[in-house]
């Protein structure tokens, strides 16, 4: 089962990443300025991952796949890693589907 992982960035802000079993990063958020928006960022992905219209799939200028979970208002709250392939982008949307409905929080700020 997956895990995220809260931490604090040098700016002080709070950002979360969703970790798989093998310890690879598989989403990213954002940085939040206080620790309930992250909490409440986590609660999001843990809705919305199931649903796989709320992936956005894109290719980025150097034409690494990725993508972007959004919530149900459009708002980005998660990116994932850049792949090399389209196939490997489907694998980390699965990977989200399948981890972060019941994922454990590691809160490394306390």
């Amino acid at each position: 089962m997956g895990k995220f992982v809260i931490t604090k960035r040098k700016n002080d802000e709070f950002q979360f990443n969703l970790k798989a079993d093998n310890g690879q990063v598989i989403l990213a958020s954002e940085g939040y300025s206080a620790k309930a928006g992250c909490e409440n960022g986590i609660a999001s992905v843990q809705k919305n991952a199931p649903d796989d219209a709320r992936y956005e799939r894109k290719t980025s200028t150097n034409g690494k796949a990725y993508f972007n979970l959004k919530s149900t208002n459009g708002q980005i709250i998660g990116t994932s890693e850049m792949y090399e392939s389209v196939a490997g982008r489907e694998n980390g949307i699965e990977s989200v589907k399948k981890n972060a409905p019941g994922a454990s929080i590691d809160d490394q700020t306390v």
